[in-house]
This record gives structure tokens, C-alpha cells and sequence, in this order.
């Protein structure tokens, strides 16, 4: 039941604006004349708070519905001209293309989109996290980014235009499949899959939740052979990883202006590319394409230029040059991936940059330490950001201490210090069960006798 068919039955009114038919009511018995009297005030009717939520809801709609009719009316609809892909006849049957061949020197922002070609495997594995990407030969990979008739996914979603790009010696290949009309994908499948056969990887930007799989499904549809799976190296899962302590999240776009210092002019929004294509189909103009091929086409360009960027900033020996919060990503990112001399490199170098950061790397530079076997060290490392700790950050930091120094330094007495100074790092029972078993091991280690050195330990019943 929509919206306004439920506000309709609780509030009585018909669908349409009109009253509800009512049964008839019985005759009323005749009047009998009395005293006027005055009218007593009709006491207001308690309105529904559900009928008040369903109001508020439609009028959310409606709002949400103009600002959406708002932004497509500010499409300028561009003059008559040729559409931006031209048709080739393959072994297929007819395809539309676009393409451009980029000079291994250009950038993309501060980045040289060549960068991607000198990446090394085993540092692109350990970036993400896949042991099966060590082995992949980074100068054959395939850089894929579709567009397509909505974002829901599912069969009724068409990719019309499938963005395909790829090196040769250093320079960059961008070649976007057009679909002309709905129903000719077969051809187009056909030859994504014979490039998938001379590459050695996938790399997307969200592709293996949404690229990859509707890309399955069409050639499932279209009764085309499903090729054979690349390994697949995702960069939203990396930038993630990375940059989660930037707090603007990981779109496409930020990324490209806060990472590459990349800004793009008069760059079509993605809400109103189906919109165009659509259009397009009724009749439209083949011209008013053009901005969404080349927004695909900047996607293309800024997945090699991350890639690049990403393994340059992981492999570099002069951290301090980079972004505090940065190095705080990669310093977590190589802990994963098992490298802890990177993790410690990165983490002492995020420290330098004190406040929350500081004290975040300086707890994981602690770890980093506890497991390379030097509690000391790790010790060290907790007090000095206990110094920059503010509100409930300085409680993890006790526990820590806390753990440290009852296990690894036996020093019941400094632990039990600490364990008192928990109290937002873990439940009051478990605080209380610490403190108990801490006061029990202090109290029998105050009263263990001090040897002196060089003499044997005292011999039973002596």
C-alpha cells in the first residue's frame, strides 16, 4: 500500500480527496422543544501520530522528488552532434568505440599515470591484503569502470558503457564500449572477454561488489561464455585501509582531489548519467553523451594514477613528508600484511604528528613492540602517549599498561596501578576481578623474602 493510500484510510478520506461513503444513518426521533441551552465547546479530536508520521513522510518525498526534477532541469541540453563513439565491425558483428591513447608522461593531478606501470606486486599484495596478487605482472592489468542504467544491480540493470583501459609500453590505452541500443550487448561482451584473455588483472574501484558481478550477469544473459576470473584488485577495499582516518570518507572523487590534488571542471553527476542515456535513446541528442564518456574516461585515468600513488607512498623511505593520518593507515595496513619493521617505520613517523593520531600510532608502534619481544620498549611507548592522551583515549592506554606489566614484566604492584585507572576500557566486573587478582599477587609478592645475591636459596626445614 503507497503513502497516500494509507493516509487515506487512517484520516478517513478516499484515495482521490473525497469522503469515505458512510452507511446511512437512521432516522432521527422528532425534536422536543426544550430551554435553550448553551452550546458546550467540542473538545479537539487527539489527531493520529500516525497519520502526522505518513504526512511528514510524503512531504520528505515530494521534497526529495523536486530537488531531484531541480538538479535535471539544470542539464543543459547540448546542441545536435555525432555521437562520441564510432561504430567497428568486429568478428562479433558492429561495436561502438572511443578511443584516446595517453603519453607516457601525462598526469593525472600530481600523479604520473605511468607510476602504475612500476608498481611491484608483492607491495600491491601486501596493500591488499591478497597473497595471490604477489605473482600478478602489473604492466598487463585491465582498468575497468562501466556506467550503467541504475545502481540497483540485478538483471533489469544495463552497463551501456563499458570503460576498458590498459598500457602499452607505458602509454595508455583508453578504450570505452558503447552500447548504440539495448539488446546489442552480445558483441560488446565478446570482446570485453577477449580482453580479459590477454590480461593478467582486474583493477576497479568497488568492482567486485558491483562492476564484476552485473558484468557476470549480462553475459549470463546474453548467453555469452563467461570468461575466465582474473584476480581482481579492488582499490575502494585499499583507499579504505589507507585513509579511513581522513573522516571524508572514500569516494571516488575525494580521493581524486584530497590524493592526486585532481579537480574536475564541468564533471556530469553521477545521479543523472542514466538520466542522459535514456534520453539518449528516445531521440536525444548523441552529443549530450560526450560528458559521461569522458567522466569514464577520468575514472579510468584516476584508477592507474591511484594504483601508482598508493604503492609509491607505501614504498617510500622518507615517511615524514607524508600525511600524519596517512601514515597511520599504512602502518595498520602493513601490520596485517605481516611486514612489522614498515608497520614500526610508519607508525614512529604518524606519532611525530601528535594530538589523536599521535597516540593512536603510538599505540600501535607499543604492539608492534610487545610482539617483537621488548615489553620495555612497549612500555616506553605507552607512557610517552599517555603524555598526549585526552579523555577516555588515556584508559585503553592503562589497560595496556596494565597487561604489560603484570604478564610480560611481572610487576604486580605498577599493574595494579593502572588496572585502578580502566574504568571506561572495560566492564566495572571485570575491572573489579582485575584489581582482586592484582592485590592478591602484590600482596604475596611483598611478602616473598629478598635474597641476597650470590647466597643459595634457603633449603626446607632449615
Amino acid at each position: 500500500m503507497d503513502l497516500k493510500r494509507k493516509l487515506a484510510r487512517l484520516s478517513g478520506v478516499g484515495p482521490g480527496g473525497k469522503p469515505g461513503v458512510a452507511a446511512p444513518a437512521p432516522p432521527a426521533p422528532e425534536p422536543v422543544p426544550a430551554a435553550p441551552v448553551a452550546p458546550a465547546p467540542e473538545a479537539p479530536k487527539p489527531q493520529d501520530p500516525r497519520i502526522a508520521a505518513l504526512r511528514k513522510m510524503l512531504g520528505d518525498y515530494a521534497e526529495r522528488q523536486g530537488a531531484t526534477q531541480a538538479r535535471r532541469r539544470t542539464t543543459v541540453p547540448l546542441p545536435p552532434g555525432p555521437l562520441p563513439a564510432e561504430p567497428r565491425t568486429t568478428p562479433h558483428g558492429l561495436v561502438h568505440v572511443a578511443e584516446r591513447v595517453l603519453a607516457p608522461d601525462h598526469h593525472h593531478g600530481s600523479a604520473p599515470v605511468a607510476g602504475a606501470c612500476e608498481v611491484e606486486a608483492p607491495l600491491v599484495a601486501s596493500l591488499a591484503l591478497d597473497p595471490r596478487l604477489a605473482g600478478v605482472d602489473f604492466r598487463r592489468v585491465l582498468y575497468l569502470d562501466t556506467e550503467t542504467t541504475g545502481l540497483a544491480g540485478g538483471t533489469g540493470t544495463v552497463p551501456f558503457l563499458v570503460g576498458l583501459a590498459w598500457f602499452e609500453d607505458r602509454s595508455l590505452r583508453v578504450h570505452q564500449l558503447f552500447l548504440r541500443r539495448l539488446g546489442e550487448e552480445a558483441p560488446m561482451l565478446r570482446v570485453l572477454a577477449e580482453r580479459m584473455a590477454e590480461s593478467s588483472c582486474l583493477v576497479t574501484f568497488n568492482g567486485k561488489s558491483f562492476d564484476w558481478p552485473l558484468l557476470r550477469t549480462r553475459f549470463v544473459l546474453n548467453r555469452v561464455p563467461v570468461p575466465a576470473e582474473l584476480p581482481h584488485l579492488d582499490l575502494l577495499h585499499c583507499s579504505r585501509r589507507v585513509f579511513k582516518h581522513r573522516g571524508s570518507g572514500t569516494r571516488l572523487v575525494h580521493l581524486e582531489e584530497q590524493i592526486l590534488g585532481h579537480r574536475r571542471v564541468d564533471d556530469v553527476d553521477g545521479s543523472l548519467i542514466p538520466d542522459l542515456y535514456f534520453r539518449f535513446l528516445r531521440g536525444g541528442s548523441s552529443s549530450a553523451l560526450t560528458p559521461v564518456l569522458e567522466h569514464n574516461a577520468n575514472d579510468l585515468l584516476l584508477l592507474a594514477a591511484l594504483l601508482g600513488e598508493l604503492v609509491r607512498r607505501f614504498r617510500t623511505t622518507r615517511a615524514e613528508e607524508e600525511d600524519p593520518r596517512d601514515l597511520l593507515g599504512f602502518a595498520g595496513v602493513a601490520m596485517r600484511a605481516g611486514d612489522p619493521a614498515r608497520a614500526q617505520s610508519f607508525a614512529r613517523a604518524a606519532a611525530k604528528g601528535g594530538g589523536m593520531v599521535g597516540v593512536a600510532a603510538l599505540t600501535l608502534a607499543a604492539q608492534l613492540s610487545r610482539r617483537a619481544g621488548d615489553p620495555k620498549e612497549a612500555v616506553a611507548l605507552l607512557q610517552q602517549a599517555l603524555t598526549s592522551a585526552r579523555g577516555t583515549q588515556a584508559a585503553p592506554l592503562h589497560l595496556a599498561l596494565t597487561k604489560l606489566y603484570e604478564h610480560a614484566l611481572k610487576d604486580p604492584a605498577r599493574a595494579l596501578h593502572h588496572a585502578r585507572l580502566t574504568t571506561t576500557a572495560e566492564s566495572p566486573e571485570e575491572q573489579r576481578h582485575r584489581i582482586t587478582r592484582l592485590e592478591r599477587k602484590a600482596d604475596r609478592k611483598g611478602r616473598e623474602p629478598v635474597l641476597a645475591l650470590g647466597e643459595p636459596p634457603p633449603r626446607a626445614g632449615l
